[in-house]
């Protein structure tokens, strides 16, 4: 269920990007029955990683306090709407629903004119293109090699994985 205090704090998050430095001004929050058991604010520059997202953030910060990888049953709450990388993130990790506040034409809008020297590009009409299509059918060249050895890999660690749900180990 929205809780408009929660939209309020990951707003309050992406505000800290004015005061800190290699930040930028997208923050998040994951919430559990009624309290906030994670919190992120975009780090990409600060941490050298493109991934550092406000939401991936707050995922991170939210498994690690919980001990877990499920968050089934969590909201996640974001200063603004979502990339493709972060909604598959929350796919992955079981988000039931999201809740954000700016939309993509909003942060494109504030955010698009700015030279790359103060934001890295990123082509968000095209990642959502690509996410949704076959790898053989994405703009970035995807080549499969030593497909038999990975697989085998796979296998062999499902298999082990049965084996320990079966023993409880």
């Amino acid at each position: 269920m929205y809780d408009e205090t929660f939209l309020r704090h990951a707003i309050a998050l992406s505000a800290r990007a004015m005061t800190l430095p290699g930040t930028e001004p997208f923050g998040a929050v994951v919430v559990r029955e009624g309290r906030i058991v994670g919190t992120g604010l975009n780090r990409s520059r600060l941490h050298s990683d493109p991934t550092s997202h406000g939401e991936t953030e707050a995922i991170r910060d939210a498994c690690r306090r919980l001990g877990t990888v499920d968050l089934r049953g969590c909201a996640l709450y974001s200063s603004c709407e979502p990339c493709p990388m972060c909604v598959a993130a929350m796919g992955i990790a079981g988000i039931s629903v999201l809740y954000y506040a700016a939309d993509m034409d909003q942060a494109g809008a504030a955010l698009g004119d700015l030279p790359e020297a103060a934001r890295f590009p990123v082509d968000v009409a095209r990642l959502v293109q690509d996410c949704g299509s076959d790898v053989t059918q994405r703009q970035m060249p995807a080549h499969q090699h030593l497909a038999a050895e990975a697989a085998e890999v796979l296998t062999g660690w499902a298999s082990m994985a049965r084996d320990r749900a079966r023993t409880g180990g």
